[in-house]
């Protein structure tokens, strides 16, 4: 019953009661350990991401050499 709202008291027996703070209790500790969890995938994902940058640019940086290389043996030289 979503949106109801009720102004009648509402009635529990007490271990009732303590069995669903008990339960309350549970589901916030889960829910902190899984907040938890997703900041450690989180921060996971970043040095990965970090990671894979550097050697996108160590690759692009290799590529270049080679190309100055290759530039360098098979251009004839210029003749002055």
């Amino acid at each position: 019953m979503a949106g109801y709202k009720s102004e009648a008291p509402v009635f529990v027996k007490m271990e009732d009661y303590k069995d669903i703070l008990d339960i309350l209790g549970l589901i916030k500790d889960r829910l902190d350990e899984a907040k938890r969890t997703l900041d450690d995938i989180n921060e996971l994902k970043n040095n990965e991401d970090s990671e894979i940058k550097m050697w996108n640019s160590t690759l692009d940086d290799i590529g270049r050499k080679i190309e100055d290389i290759d530039k360098t043996l098979f251009e004839p030289e210029s003749t002055y």
